[in-house]
């Protein structure tokens, strides 16, 4: 477990290190134009959508490691290739095949804890995954910010050369992993893998989870770099030092947060935790509207938008120890893997489809953006206590399975498995 915490806080470099330079890099480091550097951030989402699909299959029939060292490998060829690239076509075959390797990481990293995990530790596991995977992104982009000068290509082409080091770095560090056997689909009948995708679709709970994570994501994650840091500038008139200074309060919240959140949401329901999400957002989104609707001061704006990026943190802290040890709950032995990369894709839907919609919006609409934000907030909460009526009592409240085994012994833990 603690080798996989090392792969997911440097994935996260690696995300942390390049990405946030990347449009200035194709765009006027290379002089590839806009246009190019557009399609480039494009690329990326669309080579996650085209290989999660097939992500998860491999991850069920071969097992996650095998997955990770291939996108490792995949993603280490890719940024190196777009620190030498000098041509549109080569930029965009790069950004593929870094894209695609990065896509596939995460899902298989989350089977990994889940294969090493116990439903006991995986609320704790997952919180510290994210944990890493913020300072892991933070750290990398600090680190990367001095690294690079928009006037000499070399200090890109170092920038990249690092970044492929980092992943083969792991690749190494996640080859010394051994994985605990754990049944794979690959050891039934092949039927089982053809349905895998109808037998997840005819799982209500998942699919609920799925449209849930689908908001989530688009009204949170989707809006940070793109709708409400244009609405912050246009509407709010917030500087890019004040606007820079509410990402590092967000980092900073969920950083500080983390463990003390998840003390406070390991004896709770899941969909519960999840509702009272929503409930937090929306008043962030209130926040957000007193800071460039509201009639105050310059300084109380700024503080009402650095205190919306900081209430969002603390969601996000909330939701890593509840969401994805529910998706692995959620998940019938041995498929694991395909849950985790079919939700990962429901996150990469709504992180494309969240900026397009939420940046034209809050640079010239700020008052529907705000309005149309808080009431998708608000139906995080209906959706999650809805999500809460599809549950067994033991995937809504976990710790209910190991009182039952201390308190009845081995016949009720096959019991609680099978409830599972």
């Amino acid at each position: 477990m603690r080798r996989i915490h090392v792969g997911n806080a440097l994935s996260a470099f690696g995300l942390g290190f390049t990405v946030p330079y990347l449009y200035v890099y194709v765009a006027q480091v290379r002089g590839l134009g806009a246009m190019t550097a557009g399609l480039v951030l494009a690329v990326f989402a669309v080579a996650a959508l085209i290989v999660l699909p097939f992500a998860g299959r491999a991850i069920v029939r071969r097992g996650p490691r095998p997955v990770l060292l291939a996108a490792l490998v995949t993603a280490a060829v890719g940024a190196l290739s777009l620190g030498l690239a000098g041509s549109s076509t080569a930029v965009l075959l790069s950004a593929a095949a870094l894209g695609a390797g990065q896509a596939v990481m995460q899902p298989a990293l989350a089977t990994m804890i889940v294969d090493c995990s116990t439903a006991d530790t995986r609320s704790r596991a997952f919180a510290m995954q994210f944990f890493l995977q913020n300072l892991g992104l933070g750290v990398g982009g600090l680190i990367g910010g001095h690294l690079v000068d928009s006037t000499r290509v070399d200090s890109f082409t170092l920038l990249f050369s690092i970044e492929a080091a980092v992943f083969l770095l792991l690749a190494v560090v996640m080859a010394t992993v051994r994985m605990p056997h754990s049944p794979r689909i690959g050891d039934a009948p092949a039927q089982s893998v053809k349905g895998s995708w109808k037998q997840l679709l005819g799982n209500r709970a998942m699919v609920q989870l799925s449209v849930l994570g689908f908001v989530l994501f688009f009204a949170c994650y989707g809006q940070f770099e793109s709708g409400l840091s244009a609405y912050g500038v246009e509407a709010a008139g917030i500087s890019t030092s004040a606007l820079g200074t509410a990402l590092a309060a967000n980092t900073l919240m969920i950083v500080v947060a983390q463990f003390a959140v998840l003390r406070f949401v390991e004896r709770r329901r899941r969909s519960r935790v999840i509702a009272g999400v929503g409930l937090i957002w929306a008043v962030a989104w209130v926040l957000a509207g007193y800071a460039g609707l509201g009639h105050g001061s310059q300084e109380m704006a700024t503080a009402a938008f650095v205190s919306t990026y900081a209430l969002f943190g603390l969601g996000e802290a909330m939701l890593s120890p509840t969401v994805a040890p529910l998706v692995a709950d959620l998940a019938p032995t041995g498929m694991a893997g395909q849950y985790n990369s079919a939700f990962a894709l429901v996150k990469q839907l709504a992180l494309a489809v969240g900026p397009a919609v939420g940046g034209p919006l809050g640079a010239s609409l700020p008052v529907p953006y705000i309005v149309t934000f808080l009431l998708f907030s608000l139906g995080i909460t209906f959706l999650a206590l809805r999500l809460g009526r599809q549950l067994t009592a033991v995937q809504d409240q976990p710790w209910l399975g190991k009182s039952r085994v201390v308190a009845r012994g081995g016949a009720a833990a096959e019991s609680v498995v099978a409830e599972a």
